[in-house]
């Protein structure tokens, strides 16, 4: 089970057997209940998941109102990013839309690991580089794009498992219309 996170961190930089053994005493399952919260709003986020069945969401509240951002699912990281680092109540709340199975590790060990291997400063500084072009692409989306073009864009992506997965409220929620307005827009597409 644990080489799968292996395997995922491998895709950022090559572990030695050293290297991997660092990490392996802090790795830690846990499954959450549909509908539970991994991270919350208010609350200082101290561990990273990795996910290995189910799938997440990352959302914002804004006057009662929640604004999804971000779904996570199978070996994909998982965590708010932000609080780890800065050591603040977060902003965000992470949501297993189903029951979703972990591997869990807190981010002062992976801190702990940047002191000891140079495998690891660059694990650290390439999952940032990837998380900071994934919320450029998503800022870009949201603020020059309509709905519609969001839509057509999430069909032809690589993000086919939003669509197959995922509620459509949720969806709607995360192109920012109505339910309503996304049951129209797919109609429009249909037709096409």
């Amino acid at each position: 089970m644990f080489e799968l996170i292996r395997d995922y961190i491998e895709k950022f930089t090559k572990l030695s057997d050293a290297d991997w053994q660092l990490l392996l005493p802090h790795l830690t399952e846990r499954v959450l209940a549909k509908n539970s919260l991994f991270a919350k709003e208010g609350k200082i986020c101290k561990e990273i998941g990795f996910i290995l069945d189910g799938n997440m969401r990352h959302y914002y509240t804004k006057d009662g109102e929640e604004k999804t951002t971000y779904f996570y699912f199978e070996n994909s990281f998982v965590t708010d990013f932000i609080s780890c680092i800065n050591g603040k109540p977060g902003s965000i709340s992470i949501e297993a839309l189903t029951e979703t199975r972990l591997i869990v590790f807190s981010y002062s060990a992976l801190q702990d690991l940047y002191k000891q291997s140079h495998a690891w400063e660059k694990f650290g500084r390439l999952l940032a580089e990837y998380l900071a072009i994934g919320l450029e692409e998503r800022m870009v989306g949201l603020l020059m794009l309509s709905p519609e073009e969001r839509y057509h864009q999430l069909l032809s992506s690589n993000k086919q498992k939003i669509i197959e997965r995922i509620p459509q409220h949720h969806i709607a929620n995360y192109l920012g219309i109505t339910p309503v307005s996304l049951s129209r827009i797919r109609n429009r597409a249909a037709k096409k």
